[in-house]
């Protein structure tokens, strides 16, 4: 175990956070709101603490990172990033009690964008900022930030972004590790600055485009809105929010296949983005029909709050428009399973992904048929190659510890004792997921502010499971993780 590269990394995580800070602290400046303070300490905390553990502490030259210190790495950064993202809400009193504090800003970091605030109106807009960055900053990954920032920082740096990306396998889109950084940081500023400067136009203040499009960019879904989208109450916003929460559901790796002369052909020859597209299209249309006669047959509504609502969960942002909670219990089944689904592999999004449930299904139809024909092997393919049996192996793997997390997480939810099970497993899955609003009392027009410590902690490690892709937290609580060898 090579510690002191772990700490030399996790020392260049808490610098960058310090540096991600910067633009709330100018807005806190400029605003007067009283929260300069709060986020000027927390910049200095971060700044100080991962200069010391970067600068002071030494490594032997062409020290490489292995696997498992990789994963390590991943699930402790993202447990320091928390922590230390969390003081701007703690020392501002914004959210006086420290598991509120670090439940908020694990739930941005992770992109989930559940969140305990109540009082909106009073929130200071530099810590609202900052609760919008964690988002931008959590949505591609720090580690991949870290990389593209300093690609030299340490040698087999793929086993870092492949402990972080959301996926059943990692795909460099060049050789150089640090190089794809850069390339997937750049389509995703490109993304949030198309965006930003189309919510403008829509007529949304500078502040206001900046925030909804962070949260946009990393499906996170934090809102300086308590109504969230509906507070603006614009169809043409409602549709770009929409349109661009699908986008940053799709695999990065495809726009860059777009931008280097594939074109559209990159988009409708991947056989995950067909499924996601289909399945995206399918729930859309039987939640519109589902929902006519709540709206007396009014379809266009239906279909507007359908397809915000849908797109919103499947991207895992966790924007809305209205309480879809008074809808039919159809609908609520729909969500419920999209919210299992997610989007797509090497995107922003949480969820169990596309690709995971296309080899699952894939997996399902080969075991049914060799009941019948059981001398006949069957090789499974994803856009038309070859699936490794081992990779089709983790996948079922991980959709068994993903559900068995899920109603562990509910179990312990419930010892609260405050709702009911709907609440308990919808809370549950949606940390988990990474998606935000859930059904219940952790609904749209509700949070997880009446939650206790346990359940609020709880909901907190799920999230970091969800958005790690459960393995790196795993491999931090094993005892051999933590061996020499």
């Amino acid at each position: 175990m090579n510690r002191k590269l772990i700490i030399r990394i996790l020392g260049a995580i808490l610098c960058i956070e310090a540096a991600a800070m910067l633009p709330s602290l100018f807005i806190s400046l400029y605003y007067r709101d009283g929260d300069t303070l709060a986020i000027g300490v927390s910049l200095i905390a971060s700044a100080v603490s991962g200069s010391a553990m970067f600068f002071l502490v030494r490594t032997e030259k062409n020290v490489h990172l292995r696997l498992k210190e990789g994963f390590i790495v991943v699930a402790l950064g993202w447990i320091l990033l928390s922590l230390f993202g969390a003081l701007p809400f703690f020392i501002s009193g914004i959210l006086p009690h420290f598991e509120d504090a670090f439940f908020e800003a694990v739930s941005g970091f992770t992109t989930t964008g559940a969140s305990v605030v109540t009082d909106f109106d009073h929130f200071p807009r530099g810590v609202m900022f900052w609760r919008a960055s964690t988002h931008w900053v959590g949505g591609m990954g720090v580690l991949v930030l870290t990389l593209a920032l300093l690609p030299k920082l340490t040698g087999r740096s793929a086993h870092l972004v492949k402990a972080e990306s959301p996926g059943p396998s990692l795909s460099k889109l060049v050789p150089k590790t640090g190089a794809t950084a850069k390339i997937l940081y750049t389509i995703y500023g490109a993304l949030t600055a198309a965006e930003f400067v189309t919510l403008i136009l829509l007529g949304l203040s500078p502040y206001d485009a900046a925030v909804h499009s962070m949260a946009t960019a990393g499906t996170g879904g934090f809102s300086n809105y308590g109504a969230s989208i509906a507070a603006f109450n614009s169809v043409p916003v409602e549709m770009t929010i929409a349109f661009f929460m699908f986008l940053f559901g799709v695999n990065f790796a495809l726009y860059y296949k777009f931008i280097i002369g594939d074109h559209f052909k990159a988009f409708y020859k991947d056989e995950e983005f067909r499924w996601y597209f289909f399945i995206a299209l399918s729930a859309i249309v039987a939640v519109s029909l589902i929902n006519l006669s709540h709206y007396h047959g009014d379809y266009l509504t239906s279909l507007r709050y359908s397809i915000f609502t849908i797109f919103s969960t499947m991207s895992t942002t966790g924007f809305v428009t209205l309480d879809y909670s008074a809808w039919p219990a159809a609908s609520h089944m729909i969500i419920i399973l999209i919210m299992f689904v997610g989007s797509c592999a090497g995107s922003t999004a949480g969820g169990i992904k596309v690709i995971r449930i296309n080899m699952i299904a894939k997996l399902s139809r080969r075991n049914i048929r060799a009941t019948g024909q059981p001398k006949k092997m069957e090789v499974i393919r994803i856009d038309g190659k070859a699936v490794e049996e081992s990779i089709l192996s983790q996948v079922a793997q991980f959709a068994l510890m993903y559900i068995a997390l899920w109603l562990i997480g509910s179990l312990i939810m419930s010892f609260d004792g405050k709702y009911d099970l709907l609440t308990h497993l919808s809370a549950s899955l949606t940390c988990i997921s990474n998606v935000g609003p859930g059904l219940g009392a952790v609904g749209p027009a509700y949070n997880f502010a009446g939650y206790g410590l346990v359940a609020k902690l709880t909901g907190s490690v799920l999230m970091l499971f969800g958005r790690l892709e459960l393995l790196p937290m795993f491999i931090l609580f094993t005892r051999s993780a933590w061996k020499k060898y």
